[in-house]
């Protein structure tokens, strides 16, 4: 039997039990093509009555399925669908690894891709610009959406409502003088954004800073767009439009990648 699952920092001050139980079938789980009522009894050290109705609790969110031959418990739909995911964010990032490249070569400026978590955007890659005078990268790096191109591209592609949820208060914190302060000029802007098919940040997220990004529309989950960032004293008009441009040439090519 496999040893106990391994703990990362210090116990919590209200442990619960049957959820540390749950995690660590789990965990078991992804040892083991498929687990026993008596595996599971054994391994946490619980009554087999216990590790019944613990397997009937991750079979009922879907973790676990029971096979209808062996009575064997193995990976449910729903931890299946959890583990796709992470794969798909892992895979969407190499993917796109080569068109993020032409763009940043093409534009000599820095170029990100992000996905939106919550109300906040978390960057997944970036590339950052070859000149003296550059934006730097944010790979890693999560900042409230509202107050970039990206974060403002990927909410876009949000229905009202879910907006709505995602910013509960009408005032909204502010990272600059020139970051969008409440929910109703957030609405106002996305509604722009919408109807021309970028968001832009002009010195939203960072004093001397603008971008403009570019939503993709082939992934739902996660959602992604990418972004061009630049000194705000280059970001001349025929600059943006040179920008706009190829971001959207490069977002298209995104699109049948990640089909």
């Amino acid at each position: 039997m496999l040893p106990r699952a391994p703990s990362y920092g210090s116990t919590p001050q209200y442990p619960i039990e049957s959820v540390d139980n749950a995690l660590q079938v789990l965990l078991l789980l992804g040892e083991s093509p498929s687990l026993r009522l008596t595996d599971v009894s054994r391994y946490l050290g619980v009554a087999s009555s216990t590790a019944h109705r613990l397997l009937a609790m991750l079979q009922y969110r879907g973790f676990v399925r029971q096979d209808a031959a062996t009575r064997g418990y193995v990976p449910g739909p729903t931890l299946d669908g959890l583990a796709f995911g992470v794969l798909r964010r892992l895979d969407v990032r190499n993917r796109a690894r080569p068109v993020l490249e032409r763009l940043n070569a093409d534009l000599e400026e820095t170029v990100h891709l992000g996905r939106l978590e919550g109300n906040e955007v978390h960057f997944i890659d970036s590339l950052e610009s070859g000149r003296a005078l550059r934006v730097v990268g944010r790979l890693g790096r999560s900042m409230p959406a509202h107050c970039t191109s990206t974060g403002k591209a990927l909410l876009s592609e949000l229905p009202e409502d879910q907006v709505l949820r995602l910013f509960p208060e009408e005032e909204l914190p502010r990272l600059t003088a020139n970051s969008i302060g409440t929910r109703t000029a957030l609405l106002r802007e996305l509604a722009q954004i919408r109807r021309r098919g970028y968001a832009r940040s002009l010195e939203e997220a960072e004093e001397g800073v603008s971008s403009v990004a570019v939503p993709l529309h082939s992934t739902q989950s996660p959602r992604l767009a990418i972004n061009v960032s630049v000194p705000a004293s280059r970001m001349t008009d025929m600059m943006q439009d040179a920008v706009i441009g190829r971001l959207q040439k490069s977002a298209e090519e995104l699109d049948h990648l990640l089909l």
